[in-house]
C-alpha cells in the first residue's frame, strides 16, 4: 500500500528548478509530472517534450497529447529517429541506453538553443532497483529524476494522479514497442508494426490489464495476468489467425503470464 503522499510537496520540489523540460511519454509517471509541473510553473517555465518515433505506439502517441490538451499542458513533439542508429537499431540488452541517449540529445539541444534550466524524467523509486540502461544516459545528460529524488514509489504516484484526477492513473505501465523484440534482432518498422497490431488484436479480444506480445522472429509469444489465460486460450485460434496474417509463423501463450522484463531475464 503506498503510504500518503501529497502532490504539494511535488510542486514546492519543482519550483527551485528554473526552466524546466520534461521528457514526457504520456505514461502515469511523466503524466503527474506534467500536470503538476505546468500547474507550479506556468507556461513560460514548463514545456512537456514528446518524443515521436516508429517506437511510439498510435494509440500512446494519442494518449499523450490528449492528456496534455486535457490539463493545458505545454507539449511540443520531437521527431528522435532512433532508428537511424545503428547501435539503437541491431537491439543489443542496452538497446534502451541509445534510445535515451538520443532523446536526451534533442531535449539538450533545446534547452541550449532556447535557455531551459533543467531536464526531468518520470523515473520513481521503484525504477531504481531495475535493470535500465536509460538511466545512464539521463545520468551524462544530467536530467534530474524528482520523483525518486522525493522517494516516490510507482503507488505513490498512481496515488497522487487519482488524487489530480488524471486519467490513466491506474493503467498498465507501456513502454515502448521495441520493448517487446528479443535482443539481437533487429529493430525495424515492421517488427513494430507486428508487435502494435498484435497487442491490439488482444485488447480487441477482451484482454484487460497487463499484456505483452513478445517478438521472436517467427515466433510470437503472449504475456497476459493469470486471469485473462482461459479468455486468451478460448480465443486462441482467432489470435493465431490474426498474428499470422500479421508475419508471425506460430503463436504461444506464455505459460508463466506476464512477467516485467522477461525479454532482459531471457537475454541474461
Amino acid at each position: 500500500m503506498a503510504h500518503p503522499v501529497d502532490s504539494a510537496a511535488l510542486a514546492q520540489h519543482l519550483a527551485p528548478m528554473g526552466r524546466v523540460l520534461l521528457g514526457y511519454s504520456g505514461g502515469v509517471d511523466s503524466a503527474l509530472l506534467a500536470v503538476v509541473g505546468s500547474r507550479v510553473l506556468g507556461p513560460d517555465r514548463f514545456l512537456a517534450v514528446l518524443g515521436v518515433s516508429p517506437s511510439l505506439g498510435r494509440a500512446q502517441h494519442q494518449r499523450a497529447v490528449a492528456l496534455a490538451a486535457a490539463f493545458e499542458v505545454p507539449l511540443r513533439e520531437l521527431a528522435t529517429e532512433e532508428l537511424a542508429d545503428p547501435l539503437y537499431a541491431a537491439n543489443p540488452e542496452n538497446r534502451c541506453y541509445h534510445c535515451k541517449r538520443t532523446l536526451w540529445r534533442g531535449l539538450g539541444g533545446l534547452a541550449a538553443a532556447e535557455g531551459w534550466d533543467t531536464i526531468i524524467d518520470g523515473t520513481n523509486a521503484d525504477d531504481l532497483g531495475e535493470h535500465r540502461p536509460g538511466a545512464l544516459a539521463g545520468a551524462e545528460h544530467a536530467v534530474r529524476t524528482p520523483l525518486a529524488e522525493l522517494g516516490w514509489t510507482k503507488a505513490d504516484v498512481r496515488s497522487a494522479s487519482r488524487d489530480l484526477g488524471i486519467a490513466g492513473w491506474d493503467a498498465p505501465a507501456a513502454p515502448c514497442l521495441a520493448s517487446r523484440i528479443r535482443p539481437h534482432l533487429p529493430v525495424t518498422i515492421d517488427r513494430l508494426g507486428q508487435v502494435e497490431a498484435a497487442e491490439a488484436a488482444l485488447r480487441e479480444a477482451g484482454v484487460t490489464g497487463d499484456l505483452r506480445v513478445r517478438h521472436h522472429d517467427q515466433l510470437a509469444r503472449i504475456e497476459v495476468l493469470p486471469d485473462m489465460f482461459s479468455l486468451v486460450d478460448r480465443a486462441m485460434p482467432q489470435l493465431t489467425a490474426r498474428l499470422q496474417a500479421l508475419g508471425f509463423d506460430r503463436v504461444e501463450r506464455d505459460a508463466r503470464g506476464y512477467r516485467r522484463g522477461s525479454l532482459t531475464v531471457l537475454a541474461g
